[in-house]
C-alpha cells in the first residue's frame, strides 16, 4: 500500500513538474513578448485549477497516509495554492490577469513562484521515487552502524 501511494505522489508529482515548467515557458514568452498578455493569461488561467486539484490530492493523501513530514512540506504550498485560487479580485479573469501582469512587477513574482514551485516539486520528486522504491517513510531513516 506504501509504494502505491507514492508511486500516485510521483505520477502527480510529474504532472506537477510539466506543469511548472510550462508556467516558466509562457511567462517568459510574455516577458520577451512573443505572446502578448491577454493570450498568456488565457493560457495560463486555465491550468490554475488542475495545478491546486493536482497539489491538494497529494496533500490529502499524505494525511490519510499518516506521512506526516512529507504533508507538512506540502501544506505551505497547498495552502498558498488555494488562498491565491480563492483571493482573486472580481473583475479579474483569474489568477493572471492581463490588465495587471504588467504593473508592479507582478510578472516577476509570477515568474519567481513558478521557479520555486518547480524547486519544490523536483524535491518532492526525488522524495517520492526513494520512498516508493525503498518503502520506507521518510521519518523512519536512522543512521545505523
Amino acid at each position: 500500500m506504501e509504494s502505491v501511494v507514492f508511486i500516485f505522489s510521483l505520477i502527480d508529482c510529474c504532472a506537477l513538474i510539466f506543469l511548472s515548467v510550462y508556467f516558466i515557458i509562457t511567462l517568459s514568452d510574455l516577458e520577451c513578448d512573443y505572446i502578448n498578455a491577454r493570450s498568456c493569461c488565457s493560457k495560463l488561467n486555465k491550468w490554475v485549477v488542475p495545478e491546486v486539484i493536482g497539489h491538494a490530492v497529494v496533500t490529502v493523501l499524505m494525511l490519510i497516509s499518516l506521512h506526516w513530514f512529507i504533508f507538512l512540506l506540502n501544506l505551505p504550498i497547498a495552502t498558498w495554492n488555494i488562498y491565491r485560487f480563492i483571493m482573486v479580485p472580481s473583475g479579474n479573469m483569474g489568477v493572471f490577469d492581463p490588465t495587471e501582469i504588467h504593473n508592479r512587477g507582478q510578472l516577476k513574482s509570477h515568474m519567481k513562484e513558478a521557479m520555486i514551485k518547480l524547486g519544490f516539486h523536483l524535491l518532492c520528486f526525488f522524495m517520492y521515487l526513494y520512498s516508493a522504491t525503498t518503502g520506507a517513510r521518510l521519518t523512519d531513516l536512522t543512521l545505523s552502524n
